[in-house]
C-alpha cells in the first residue's frame, strides 16, 4: 500500500460475509480516489486492542457492525446526536488521533420504507433483537410516531433495556422472548437478529397476515428463510441489502469527504449476491 493511500475498514466478528470492502472500494475505483477499505475481524473482548491497532496501522475510519456498535462508544472522543441518543455507532472518523462516532443506521434503515411510503404513523411493530442495529430501527420508527413496538429477544434483560429506551421516548413499548410464530397484530415486522446469515430464522411467518410488512436487515443470503415465507404467505418484504446500500451511502461521504457514486455502489452490491 503506497504511503499516500487512504484506508479504511469495517470491524466486527464475524466479517467474512461482509459486501462494505466490494461496495467502498468500487466507488474509490470509480471516482479515481488513491483508497483502500479492508474488513478487519475483532473478536469480542478483544475491541480495545483491536482499535488501538487501527491507529497504529493509520486506518482514517471505519464502519463498526455486530457485536461491537455499542461497545465502541465507550472508546470514541466525540460522538454526533444520533449516537449519545441511542448509545449505538457504526461509522467512525480518525481526525487527529481522535475517534469521532456516526450512526448511518438510522436513516439507513428508514430509506426503504419511505421510498416505498408504508405509513409509519401509528403502526404497530414487531422487533426482534435488541441490539445496536435495533437500537436504530427503534429510534428511526420512534421519529416517524409509530404506535408501539414490541422488543423480542432471546436474552430478556436486553429487550427490556431497549423497550425502556422507546417508553422514555414516548412511543408504547414491552418486552418480550422471541415469539414461536407470529400471525397478525403487528402492519410491521423487523428482524434485526444476524440468524438469518446462517440459514436460521429467529420466528415462523408462514401464517402472517398479507398486510404485514417484513423487513430483515440480514442481507445475505438476499432473500433470507425469514422474508422467503413471509413473501410466500403474501405479505410486503423489504430484502436487507436496501439498507445496506444507504448506510453505506451515508458513511462513504463521512469517512472521505466526497459525494456517494449511488448507482456505482447498487450495481456493485448487487453483483455480490
Amino acid at each position: 500500500m503506497a504511503t499516500d493511500t487512504r484506508a479504511f475498514a469495517i470491524i466486527g466478528d464475524p466479517i467474512n460475509h461482509s459486501l462494505s470492502p466490494t461496495i467502498h472500494n468500487t466507488a474509490y475505483r470509480h471516482l479515481k480516489m488513491n483508497c483502500i477499505y479492508m474488513a478487519y475481524r475483532i473478536r469480542p473482548g478483544e475491541l480495545y486492542e483491536g482499535v488501538e491497532s487501527l491507529r497504529e496501522a493509520n486506518i482514517q475510519g471505519f464502519n463498526v457492525t455486530i457485536p461491537h456498535k455499542v461497545d465502541i462508544m465507550k472508546y470514541l472522543n466525540n460522538c454526533d446526536e444520533d449516537c449519545s441518543i441511542i448509545g449505538a455507532t457504526n461509522t467512525v472518523l480518525v481526525k487527529q488521533d481522535e475517534l469521532h462516532g456516526y450512526n448511518t443506521d438510522i436513516d439507513g434503515f428508514l430509506r426503504p420504507i419511505l421510498n416505498r411510503k408504508i405509513p409509519l404513523r401509528g403502526a404497530d411493530v414487531m422487533l426482534l433483537g435488541a441490539g445496536g442495529s435495533a437500537r436504530a430501527a427503534a429510534f428511526g420508527l420512534i421519529r416517524n410516531n409509530v404506535n408501539s413496538i414490541r422488543i423480542c429477544n432471546r436474552t430478556i434483560q436486553k429487550a427490556e433495556s431497549l423497550s425502556e429506551f422507546c417508553r422514555e421516548h414516548g412511543v408504547s413499548s414491552y418486552a418480550d422472548s422471541m415469539p414461536g410464530s407470529i400471525r397478525d397484530g403487528f402492519d410491521i415486522v423487523v428482524n434485526t437478529t444476524s440468524l438469518g446469515m446462517s440459514g436460521g430464522q429467529p420466528t415462523d411467518v408462514q401464517k402472517i397476515s398479507p398486510d404485514t410488512v417484513v423487513y430483515d436487515i440480514v442481507y445475505r443470503p438476499i432473500t433470507t428463510p425469514l422474508l422467503k415465507q413471509a413473501s410466500e404467505a403474501g405479505a410486503q418484504i423489504i430484502q436487507g441489502w436496501e439498507m445496506l446500500l444507504h448506510q453505506a451511502e451515508l458513511a462513504f461521504e463521512i469517512l472521505t469527504g466526497v459525494k456517494a457514486p449511488t448507482d456505482v455502489m447498487r450495481r456493485s452490491l448487487l453483483g455480490g449476491f
